[in-house]
Formats: C-alpha cells, sequence, structure tokens
C-alpha cells in the first residue's frame, strides 16, 4: 500500500504521542481519523470523532488503526485491566465493523511472557488480543518516547522548578530513550512496510544510557540539586505518601527494570535510521 492510499484512524489521538503523530501524517498529507474523548483543534485532513464509550462509535472510514489508548498509572477509577485490556477489546471490535484491515499498538519495552509486574501483564494481554484477532498487526514495545511535552520531560522540568530532582537508588539502570520524530516516521512506516506486518519490535533508540547520565545531560548545567534517595525509601514513599516523590509505584518498576534492546531490527525492518533524541 502506498502513502496516498491510506487513512488513518488514531485512538487516543490527544496524548503526547497522539498530538505528535497526528501532526506529522498532515505534513505528509495523510487524511487522519482521530478519535478522543474530547474535542481538539483539528490539522489539515482530519476529522475528529468525539466518543464516551468506543463501543457508541458504529464505524470508521481508513485501512490502519493506530491504538494509543492506554495508562501507566491505576487509579480507583481507572485499572490497568479496565483501559488497557477493556478499550483494546473494544478497539479491536471498532475495526472489525469498521472492516480496517491492519492495527498498529504502542506496548511497553519490558513486556515479556515472563513479566509479573500488573502494567506489563495488562499489556501483554493487550497484545494477545491483537494478534488473536486475525488482523495485520504491527506491535510496538516502547522505551521512552521523548520530545517537546513528553511524560519524563514533564516530570523533570516540573523537578527542576522545585530545585531538586531525586534520582531513586544509584541512578545506573539504563533508559534507551527514541525521539517523537522517529516513533512518528516508525508508525507511518508500519502502516503500508509489509516487512513489519504481524511483527512485535522494540521501540529504542540507537543509544543507551543511565538514568543519572540522563538527567545530568537534562538539566545542562542548571543550578539544580541532585539528590538521591534509597530505592527501599523510594517505594516506601510511593506507597505511603505518594504526593511526596515525582514518581508513582508503576514509574518505578519501569525506569530501575534496566529495560533496553537493540535497536537494529527496527532500523533493518524499516528502513529508518534512528537518531539519538535531542535534550
Amino acid at each position: 500500500m502506498e502513502h496516498d492510499q491510506i487513512k488513518i484512524g488514531i485512538s487516543g489521538s490527544n496524548g503526547f504521542v497522539g498530538t505528535n503523530l497526528r501532526e506529522y501524517l498532515t505534513t505528509q498529507n495523510i487524511p487522519v481519523i482521530s478519535l478522543s474523548r474530547k474535542k481538539h483543534k483539528n490539522f489539515i485532513n482530519e476529522k475528529n470523532i468525539i466518543f464516551q464509550d468506543i463501543d457508541d462509535i458504529k464505524k470508521i472510514q481508513c485501512n490502519v488503526l493506530v491504538h494509543l489508548i492506554g495508562t501507566g498509572n491505576q487509579t480507583k477509577d481507572l485499572d490497568y485491566e479496565l483501559v488497557n485490556v477493556k478499550q483494546t477489546e473494544k478497539i479491536i471490535k471498532l475495526c472489525k465493523r469498521s472492516k480496517i484491515k491492519k492495527i498498529i499498538y504502542i506496548s511497553g519495552l519490558g513486556v515479556s511472557n515472563h513479566t509479573t509486574l500488573g502494567y506489563f501483564l495488562s499489556k501483554l494481554k493487550a497484545e494477545k488480543l491483537i494478534i488473536d484477532s486475525g488482523m495485520d498487526y504491527t506491535i510496538l514495545r516502547a522505551s521512552y518516547i521523548v520530545g517537546k511535552a513528553d511524560p519524563l520531560t514533564q516530570n523533570l522540568s516540573r523537578q527542576i522548578k522545585h530545585g531538586v530532582i531525586i534520582i531513586p537508588g544509584t541512578g545506573l539502570y539504563k533508559l534507551q530513550p527514541i525521539a517523537i520524530e522517529d516513533v512518528c516516521k516508525v508508525i507511518l512506516n508500519s502502516s503500508v512496510n509489509k516487512k513489519l506486518s504481524n511483527q512485535i519490535i522494540d521501540l529504542v533508540g540507537p543509544k543507551k544510557i543511565s538514568f543519572q547520565n540522563y538527567i545530568k545531560k537534562f538539566i545542562k548545567g542548571k543550578p539544580v540539586k541532585i539528590k538521591k534517595i534509597p530505592l527501599e525509601l523510594a517505594y516506601f514513599t510511593a506507597l505511603n505518601n505518594p504526593k511526596k516523590i515525582p514518581y508513582g509505584l508503576d514509574d518505578l518498576n519501569v525506569m530501575i527494570g534496566d529495560f533496553t534492546s537493540s535497536h537494529k531490527k527496527l532500523e533493518r525492518l524499516s528502513g529508518i535510521k534512528l537518531e539519538i533524541p535531542l535534550l
């Protein structure tokens, strides 16, 4: 399928990845149908469908659906099963009603059959639903996706405003951030490139970096104190007094998990030369 033959639907279109993807697709003259709970300003060639429940959407007209609905934090009203699993079930039903052949799903780096973390288990269940759906799929297991106003940048920027950035534990555990610009290119490529059909691929950048070095690059010489706290204290505070620490329990689990991978498979299959994200 060529670029001029596709129309892409995006669920979770108001989020960081969704907003950047919509803007990028506009620059590529790709028609977009964005699905969201709130109205947003449309880009050129974009139609916004507002919904309260995905099941209320009878059908949409597109070739590919990029499924971005998900959460990395639980509340009493929205847990992983309800958001990451049940919403995926509903998206698959919408695709079937709409005769959409291709689904692209952003999962998480670290998801595997051996995981015991609730967040990763919910993503694994969502992946299985997609694989078992019979649709053509590309599942992208993402590391930290970074760019203007990404969640990690927002978190660290808030800490800078308070004059202290907290590093749980040693900070030697590694991240493998990928630039949002490359993520948008990979998603579009996954829509048309048969090499990415029915694949689970790690969505990682070309460079691994320790969290403490990431912080040093991020602050760029600003007069900010870096404070390391014991992991036990970080977990205890996140569990018992979460407003006192800028990381939730599952943020800590993902961060110190030291989840890294090779970027070479992604480059080889997509034909995209990945850039080292600028901090």
